[in-house]
C-alpha cells in the first residue's frame, strides 16, 4: 500500500518518495542499489574510471523497452539532455550539478547537445565530469539518471508520464492500470526485462489508503499485505508477528513562504519554531519518529565517528520554549507594526498530514495568544504544486536522502534551487555549499556543509519537526524485499513470497 497518489511517472518531472519509488522498480538504469545501497551492476555491464575521476565509461548489456524497442547507449543521452533541458523545467535539475556543461545548460547558457554524456555506438556510455564526484555511482542507481524512450517521450507530448499507458518501461515490472488519478493500480513482471528469470513475482499490487484504519482492517481481511501503522497502532501491535521498522532517511520541516513580509521576520520565524512541541508531534504520528533538530535526517551519515544530525543540530531554537517564544513573537509583531498575526498552514490530506496540522495549529494557537492559525489539507499532489508556485503560507514538507551524503539535504535551500519553495536566501550559504561541491579538500568540504548547514538552522530558514521512521506490519511469507532509506527506497526485483 502507499499513503499518497502518484504525482508523475515522468522521470525528468518527478520530485517525491511516491514517483521515484514507482520509477525504481519499472524503469532501470546503470545500476540498482542492492541491501544496504551496496552499487549493483543492472544496464552496464562493465565500468572503467579515469585516474582524474572525470571519465566514466560504461558498456550496456542488450535489452528493450516494454513496447519492443531495442535499449541503447542513446536512450540514457536523450534522457539526460530532456532533464537539463530548461524547457523541460525539472525541479531536480540541480542534481546533474558536476556532469559537464550541466549547470550552464539548465541556466540557458549552453546548448543542450553539450552536456558530458555521448553514446559511442548502441552499448558504450560516455560521461564527462568537471570535477571528481564522491557520489557519483550511488546517483546513477537514482531514477533521475534513467533512460527514456524518445519514441514514446515525443509520441505523448505533455501526456507522457501522466499514466501506464503514455510511459514506456525498462525495469523488472511493467505498471498497469494507473490512470493519472486513480487509487489503485498493478506492477505486473516485464516479459522483456533482461534478467525476468530471477523476477519471482508476477504481479504488485498497489492501492493508495490515507486512512490507517481502513488500511488495517484489509491487512487483517488478507486484502493487503503490508500496511503502514499510525500511533495507536504503533502502540497496540508493535509485539505482533510482522512488526517492522523502516527508518526513512527523512526529515519532516516547516517552510515559511518569505514572499510575505512577515515571514521575512527572523523572530517570529523563531517564535514559531519555539511553539512547537516536537515530541508531542512525533508520538501523535505513530512509528518511532523523533524530534528533529537539523535538516539532515538522523542515520543517513556517520562522520568520524557522529551521526552527522547530531553535529549540526541546533538545539536552541527546535527546542520546546513557550517562555522564549513569547517573547520573540511580542518583539517580531513590534517590528512588524502589528498587533497580532494570521496565517495557514498547509499539508497532505494523509492522516499523518491531518495530524500535524491540527496539532501545529493547536501549539501556536495555545503558546502565541492573539495567533490565528487555519489549516488546509490537500491532496498530495496538489500540494506539491502549491508548494511549488509559493501558494502557501507555511507548508509541512519533507526531503529523504536521494544518496547518502548531507549535500543531498543542504543543496535544496540555495537561493535558485527549485526545491526552495519559501525563497529564504544567505549569500554566504550559497558560497558555502557551492565550495563544498568544487574543493578537493575533504576536511574543508565537511567544514563547509556543516557552516552552511548551522546558517539556515539558526537563521530559521525552516523548522525542522521530526525524523520519519514507519512502523509497518509485513505479512512474514513475504521475502526478498531490498529497503533502503536514502534513494530508492523499496527494490522488489528479487521479492517473493514463501
Amino acid at each position: 500500500m502507499d499513503s499518497a497518489e502518484i504525482p508523475t511517472m515522468d522521470i525528468s518531472k518527478a520530485t517525491d518518495v511516491t514517483s521515484f519509488n514507482q520509477l525504481g522498480n519499472v524503469e532501470e538504469g546503470l545500476y540498482r542499489l542492492g541491501k544496504n545501497s551496496k552499487v549493483e551492476n543492472a544496464l552496464a555491464t562493465s565500468t572503467k574510471v579515469s585516474k582524474d575521476g572525470k571519465t566514466w565509461t560504461f558498456t550496456l548489456r542488450p535489452s528493450k523497452w516494454s513496447n519492443g524497442d531495442k535499449l541503447t547507449a542513446k536512450d540514457f543521452v536523450y534522457s539526460w539532455r530532456r532533464t537539463v533541458n530548461p524547457k523541460t523545467a525539472s525541479q531536480y535539475a540541480y542534481l546533474f550539478e558536476g556532469i559537464h556543461n550541466a549547470t550552464q545548460i539548465s541556466a540557458g547558457k549552453a546548448p543542450v547537445n553539450s552536456l558530458g554524456i555521448k553514446a559511442v555506438g548502441d552499448n558504450k556510455l560516455v560521461v564527462t565530469l568537471d570535477k571528481r564526484i564522491p557520489y557519483f555511482k550511488l546517483l546513477m542507481g537514482f531514477p533521475l539518471f534513467f533512460p527514456q524512450n524518445q519514441k514514446v517521450v515525443e509520441a505523448n507530448g505533455s501526456k507522457y508520464g501522466t499514466s501506464s499507458k503514455t510511459t514506456a518501461f525498462n525495469g523488472p515490472f511493467v505498471q498497469k492500470g494507473w490512470t493519472g488519478s486513480n487509487l489503485s493500480w498493478k506492477l505486473v513482471k516485464n516479459k522483456n526485462y533482461w534478467d525476468k528469470k530471477n523476477v519471482k513475482l508476477n504481479t504488485i499490487n498497489y492501492s493508495v489508503q490515507k486512512t490507517p484504519s481502513t488500511a488495517y482492517n484489509l491487512y487483517q481481511s488478507n486484502k493487503l499485505d503490508a500496511t503502514v501503522l499510525d500511533a495507536q497502532q504503533t502502540k497496540n501491535l508493535k509485539h505482533n508477528a510482522g512488526y517492522t521498522l523502516r527508518d526513512t532517511a527523512a526529515t519532516f520541516y516547516v517552510q515559511f513562504n518569505q514572499r510575505r513580509k512577515i515571514f521575512k521576520n527572523e523572530n517570529l520565524r523563531k517564535a514559531i519554531s519555539m511553539s512547537i512541541n516536537r515530541k508531542a508531534l512525533s508520538n501523535a504520528l505513530g512509528g518511532s519518529n523523533t524530534p528533529a533538530d537539523s535538516l539532515t535526517s538522523k542515520g543517513v551519515v556517520n562522520h568520524d565517528g557522529k551521526d552527522w544530525a547530531s553535529v549540526v543540530g541546533d538545539k536552541e531554537s527546535a527546542s520546546y520554549n513557550p517562555t522564549e517564544a513569547k517573547k520573540l513573537y511580542k518583539k517580531a509583531l513590534k517590528e512588524l507594526g502589528v498587533k497580532n498575526v494570521s496565517f495557514s498552514i498547509l499539508s497532505d490530506d494523509t492522516d499523518a498530514g491531518q495530524k500535524t496540522t491540527e496539532t501545529l495549529q493547536s501549539q501556536l494557537e495555545e503558546n502565541l495568544k492573539g495567533m490565528k492559525v487555519s489549516v488546509a489539507n490537500v491532496p498530495f499532489k496538489t500540494r506539491l504544486n502549491r508548494s511549488t508556485n509559493g501558494n502557501f503560507d507555511l507548508v509541512v514538507s519533507g526531503w529523504s536522502a536521494d544518496f547518502a551524503d548531507p549535500i543531498s539535504f543542504v543543496d535544496l535551500f540555495t537561493s535558485k534551487n527549485a526545491n526552495n519553495n519559501g525563497k529564504w536566501s544567505n549569500a554566504q550559504y550559497d558560497k558555502l555549499i557551492a565550495d563544498s561541491k568544487t574543493t578537493a579538500d575533504t576536511t574543508k568540504r565537511w567544514n563547509d556543509l556543516e557552516k552552511a548547514e548551522k546558517i539556515l538552522l539558526n537563521e530559521e530558514g525552516i523548522a525542522p519537526l521530526y525524523y520519519k521512521t514507519e512502523a509497518w506490519l509485513v505479512r512474514p511469507d513475504i521475502k526478498g524485499i531490498v529497503y533502503n532509506g536514502a534513494g530508492l527506497n523499496y527494490n522488489f526485483k528479487n521479492a517473493y513470497v514463501d
